[in-house]
């Protein structure tokens, strides 16, 4: 054989490897290279989305229902497919089941921008959380459920406000406290006609002010506890706008804001359900907006933990314990069955906050 054959013998052999090896080679088939979650993941969350990112660029009307699917067992789950830069993403259309199985799959009718089919069929298994029936475990308030209204730099009403429980301010003193006409002189505690309870501030006689500074650590403390759950049910539910949903208990999370428009929204579950909801920014609750306890589902075991301000519209009615960074607001009419819990102040106008059953 000439050295021109040997040449182009060698040629066309490189050539073919190439377009039978998937991960190299100009005319290299695609791959998928990531999967969330990863396959044989436990903890997924049940609303989260499944996705997969190719190593290339694929035509967009290749990726869809009919090539990306999810299935339990032998029953598939209806889910709506999107396809953005090298990243597919699947969207189931109700909650996955607690603790199960699912197989996502990706098939070779999928094709990079030349025509060519994924390299091969791409399958991978995930297991949900486990959620039990009444939700994550509660959070210890400590001694911080001691308070109805618990804040660190101050405490302010305008109208007829009605308070039922103890308000606590510390580090900021009494002065800080305004719009209740307080009795004066104080002694460990004062009280106002607005407040059915006490009302506690830092500078008052012993032990008040060693008492409030363990409270707001306590309280310090159950943010971080809630902010800290790990393995959440349900991420992004809604993007952030929960009006109209009845939620079960259970552990969700937002690295957004969430919004609770004039629709409400229903928690419903058991005496003993609990509910955490980890909010990376603000909670903005509408108008006339309604927090609906259905079943047995009771105040004291939800937990709305706000990195960003809590803000409750005029007239809307809000049931559980806010574990706020910021500033807690309650416009003109707020209702609130809870407990208002801030690092920094909370303001009131018009408000009926009232501590729930222990």
């Amino acid at each position: 054989m000439t050295r021109n054959a040997i040449l182009l013998a060698t040629v066309a052999l490189f050539a073919a490897a190439c377009n039978d090896n998937p991960t190299g080679g100009a005319n290299a088939a695609p791959t998928v290279i990531s999967t969330n979650p990863n396959s044989a993941g436990t903890g997924a969350s049940r609303n989260g989305a499944i996705t997969a990112v190719f190593s290339e660029a694929m035509e967009p009307s290749t990726i869809n229902a009919t090539t990306f699917t999810l299935a339990q067992g032998v029953t598939p789950v209806t889910g709506v497919v999107t396809y953005t830069g090298t990243t597919a993403k699947l969207v189931p259309s109700v909650a996955l089941a607690s603790n199960t199985s699912y197989t996502a799959t990706i098939s070779t009718g999928a094709t990079d921008l030349s025509g060519t089919p994924l390299a091969v069929l791409k399958t991978w298994g995930f297991t949900t959380v486990l959620t039990p029936a009444n939700g994550p475990a509660t959070v210890d308030l400590g001694t911080a459920g001691d308070y109805v209204l618990l804040a660190k730099s101050g405490v302010s009403t305008t109208g007829t406000t009605s308070v039922v429980g103890d308000i606590g301010l510390s580090p900021a003193a009494a002065s800080l406290i305004t719009g209740f006409a307080l009795t004066d002189p104080p002694t460990t505690f004062s009280t106002s006609s607005l407040v059915n309870g006490n009302v506690y501030a830092s500078d008052y006689d012993p032990p008040t002010p060693a008492n409030l500074t363990t409270a707001v650590l306590d309280m310090e403390t159950a943010f971080t506890d809630a902010a800290g759950r790990t393995l959440p049910d349900f991420t992004e539910l809604g993007a952030g706008n929960i009006g109209g949903l009845t939620l079960a208990p259970g552990l969700y999370k937002w690295g957004t804001g969430v919004d609770i428009p004039a629709a409400g929204v229903t928690l419903e579950g058991g005496a003993n359900g609990v509910w955490i909801f980890q909010i990376a920014q603000d909670l903005t609750v509408a108008d006339a907006a309604i927090v609906t306890l259905a079943g047995s589902a009771q105040a004291k075991n939800v937990f709305w933990q706000v990195a960003g301000q809590a803000t409750l519209g005029t007239t809307a009615n809000f049931k559980g314990i806010i574990l706020s960074q910021t500033l807690i607001s309650m416009n003109t009419g707020t209702v609130m069955l809870g407990r208002a819990l801030a690092q920094t102040a909370v303001t009131l106008d018009a408000t009926n906050l009232t501590n729930p059953a222990p």
